[in-house]
C-alpha cells in the first residue's frame, strides 16, 4: 500500500468519527463579585478550582471582569462536580504533615 493510500484511509476514518457530532457550545458559568456586586458569565478558562483535603481548603477562584478583584469562593461537592464537568482547570492541594 502506498503512503498516500494509507493517509487517505486514515482521513476517511477521522471524517467518519466526526460525522455524527453536533456543534459544541462553550460552557459558561454564572458568577458574582462580592466586592462590586457585579453579575456576569465566565468561560471555564476564566475559573480555577483548587481541591483540598477538607471543605475549607476546596474553593474556586476567578478575577472579576468588572472591577478586577481576585475572588475566592468555597466549592462544595456539587460545585466541584459542575466545574470539573465543565472543563475548569483543577489543582489538587496536598497537605504536608
Amino acid at each position: 500500500m502506498s503512503e498516500s493510500a494509507g493517509s487517505g484511509a486514515r482521513e476517511m476514518t477521522v471524517a467518519a468519527a466526526f460525522a455524527g457530532m453536533k456543534r459544541v457550545v462553550p460552557v459558561v458559568f454564572k458568577a458574582g463579585c462580592p466586592d462590586c456586586r457585579g453579575r456576569f458569565e465566565l468561560a471555564a478558562s476564566a475559573l480555577r478550582l483548587a481541591i483540598g483535603a477538607t471543605s475549607r481548603t476546596t474553593f474556586y477562584s476567578f478575577t472579576c471582569p468588572e472591577c478586577g478583584a481576585a475572588v475566592r469562593k468555597p466549592a462544595g461537592e456539587r460545585i466541584v462536580e459542575l466545574l470539573t464537568g465543565g472543563g475548569v482547570r483543577t489543582l489538587r492541594l496536598h497537605s504536608t504533615v
